[in-house]
C-alpha cells in the first residue's frame, strides 16, 4: 500500500470507533428507507450482517485468527449494511446472504482482511449478483405498495410467491427503458409529470431517502471521518456531464437533479467511494477517483445495460486507485515539486 510521505499524525480513533460512526451516519438513509418501503429493509439488514458476522467468523477460523478482536471492529457490519441497502429490499433471502458471503470470503478475507482488499466488498457483492440474477437484482417495490411486516417476511423467506404487483423498475431504470422505447417521441418531462414513480424532480420518496445518505454523509465530513476530496469530485463529475447533455438536448436527457437524487449517486459519494482501503490516498488522486466515479457511474447508468452505474464505477476506479496514487504523490517534505 503506498503512504503519503512524512510528517504523519496520528488520530486517536481505532476501527472499531470509526465504523460505529459510519453505521450511525447511515441512519437517516435507513430511516427514510424504512419510511419509503417498510421495515423490509431492516430484516434485510439483520440477514446481511448475520451473514456477514459468520462468513468473517468462519474464514478467521480457518486462518487461525483471534475471532473477538477482529469480529468487534465493525467492518464486517458496515459491509452488510451496504450490501443491504443496494439489493432490492424484498429480494429472497439466500439472494442477499450469497452476495454478503461472497463479499466476505472472496472479496475481503481471501486478500488477507480489513485493509487489504483491492476492491470495495459491497461492490464486488452487487455487482457479482447483478451479472447473475439480473431478473431478482431489478425487482423493486412498486410505488405505494403497502404490505405489512409479516407479507413482506414471507416474501423475503420465500413463502409468499413474487408476482408482478410486488415490483417494478427503479426511477433510472423506468427513465431509460421508457426514453430507448419511445425513440424520441417521450421526452424527461412528459415522464416526469405523467408517472407515479417520480416525485418532484426524481424518484417519489427515493428522494428523500438520498437526502438522508447526504446528511449523513456531511455529518462524517464534519466528523472528519472522510475529506471533501471524493464526495466533491464525484458529486461534481456528476453534475457537470448531466448538466452538458441536458443543456444539449433536455428532452432526452434528465437534469442534475435528478441524477444527485435518484439511484446510489449519494450512497456512493459518501458511503463507498470514500472507502480509504480500496480507494485512493493522496488529495490529487482522490479528487482524480472521485470525478471518475462519477463520470462512469453517469455514463453507464444512461449508456449501458445496468439499472444504476455506481457500483461499477467504483470498481473500475478501484483497478485504477494504485496508479493515480503512484502518480500523484506529492513531493517529499522539504524538496520541490518536479511537476
Amino acid at each position: 500500500m503506498m503512504f503519503a510521505p512524512a510528517p504523519y499524525l496520528l488520530k486517536d480513533v481505532s476501527v472499531s470507533q470509526v465504523m460505529t460512526q459510519v453505521c450511525i451516519a447511515l441512519v437517516p438513509g435507513i430511516a427514510a428507507y424504512a419510511w419509503l418501503v417498510g421495515p423490509a429493509i431492516l430484516v434485510q439488514i439483520v440477514i446481511a450482517s448475520l451473514a456477514a458476522l459468520l462468513a468473517e467468523a468462519l474464514m478467521l477460523r480457518i486462518q487461525g485468527k483471534p475471532l473477538a478482536m477482529f469480529l468487534s471492529d465493525g467492518s464486517a457490519v458496515v459491509t452488510a449494511w451496504l450490501i443491504a441497502l443496494a439489493f432490492p429490499p424484498l429480494a429472497p433471502w439466500w439472494l442477499v446472504v450469497t452476495g454478503t458471503v461472497f463479499a466476505i470470503v472472496v472479496a475481503k478475507q481471501l486478500y488477507g482482511g480489513l485493509g487489504q482488499n483491492p476492491f470495495n466488498p459491497a461492490m464486488i457483492a452487487f455487482a457479482v449478483c447483478i451479472v447473475a440474477f439480473p431478473a431478482l437484482m431489478s425487482q423493486w417495490p412498486s410505488v405505494g405498495l403497502q404490505l405489512s411486516l409479516v407479507d413482506q417476511m414471507n416474501v423475503i423467506l420465500g413463502f409468499m410467491p413474487r408476482v408482478d404487483a410486488l415490483s417494478g423498475a427503479t426511477p433510472l431504470d423506468a427513465m431509460k427503458t421508457a426514453l430507448k422505447l419511445g425513440e424520441g417521441s417521450v421526452d424527461v418531462a412528459h415522464l416526469l409529470a405523467n408517472q407515479d414513480i417520480y416525485g418532484n424532480f426524481a424518484g417519489r420518496g427515493w428522494e428523500w431517502v438520498a437526502v438522508g445518505y447526504l446528511v449523513g454523509g456531511l455529518w462524517l465530513f464534519q466528523r472528519k471521518l472522510i475529506t471533501w476530496h471524493v464526495p466533491t469530485a464525484f458529486i461534481g463529475a456528476l453534475v457537470v456531464i448531466s448538466g452538458a447533455l441536458w443543456l444539449y438536448n433536455p428532452a432526452q436527457f434528465a437534469s442534475p437533479l435528478f441524477h444527485l437524487f435518484s439511484g446510489a449517486a449519494m450512497l456512493g459519494a459518501f458511503f463507498i467511494a470514500t472507502d480509504p482501503v480500496s480507494g485512493c490516498t493522496t488529495p490529487r488522486g482522490k479528487l482524480i477517483f472521485g470525478a471518475g466515479c462519477g463520470l462512469l457511474a453517469y455514463i453507464i447508468r444512461v449508456f449501458g445495460g445496468y439499472p444504476d452505474g455506481v457500483a461499477f464505477a467504483v470498481l473500475l476506479m478501484n483497478l485504477s486507485a494504485p496508479v493515480i496514487d503512484l502518480l500523484t504523490q506529492p513531493p517529499i517534505f522539504g524538496m520541490k515539486d518536479k511537476a
